[in-house]
């Protein structure tokens, strides 16, 4: 679904990716760890097409979108990328449900449409009633499960989460990657998550650490599928 072959990047003078190498099939759930500033983050960007790699490939299906432009790159996200940021990034004019709406209706999907397609995923996230409520009327869980939601609406081959956990408290946390996990699976979405969460990443499938730009990986023992 997702391959990422020598992936290298450079910000001026300092080096981040080192020929990075990064593989998720349909469904698989993948945690990319490493210490902070070895280039998680980059590479999540230069994977999901909001930054170029200097060199290396990157493929989404059949698709080689790293020598596409950047017009179409960024067409990708909210269609067939999706992303969960550690803070939810919602927009906070907008009642959850518009929130969730707002990758179909940049999308060109009529508002009446969009909301319907955007209320249907409260009530498999617990959101149900929530739908009118502005992101400050929402606990910090509710406003990550609305981004989850807003990840997924359009039904996205892969969703990028970049520390989606880390601003919520444990038990929290571990909730949401268990109700995130299972929407992966059994919408067949492959989901890469960074994280410095130990806990988090033993719920992924695999593990990838990334170090000094390089990464390594080794499957995760007891790893739910």
């Amino acid at each position: 679904m997702l391959r990422g072959a020598g992936v290298s990047h450079s910000f001026g003078a300092t080096t981040v990716l080192r020929g990075a190498d990064l593989v998720v099939h349909r469904g698989e759930v993948v945690a990319v760890t490493g210490p902070s500033g070895s280039g998680k983050s980059t590479l999540l960007h230069c994977l999901a097409g909001i930054l170029r790699p200097e060199s290396g490939e990157v493929w989404l299906g059949d698709d080689r979108i790293d020598q596409w432009s950047e017009a179409r790159r960024t067409a990708l996200r909210g269609t067939r990328i999706g992303f969960v940021f550690q803070f939810g990034q919602l927009l906070p004019e907008l009642p959850a449900v518009e929130n969730v709406a707002l990758p179909l209706l940049l999308g060109g999907t009529r508002r009446a449409a969009a909301v319907a397609q955007a209320a249907s995923w409260f009530e498999p996230l617990g959101l149900s009633g929530l739908e009118w409520r502005r992101p400050g009327q929402l606990s910090g869980g509710q406003e990550q499960r609305v981004a989850i939601a807003r990840a997924l609406v359009s039904a996205p081959e892969v969703v990028f989460a970049d520390e989606p956990t880390g601003a919520l408290d444990t038990d929290t946390g571990q909730r949401l990657m268990e109700l995130f996990t299972g929407l992966a699976a059994r919408t067949g979405t492959g989901l890469v998550v960074v994280t410095h969460d130990a806990e988090v990443a033993a719920r992924c499938h695999r593990t990838v650490t990334i170090r000094d730009g390089r990464t390594s990986e080794a499957p995760l023992a007891g790893a739910a599928r």
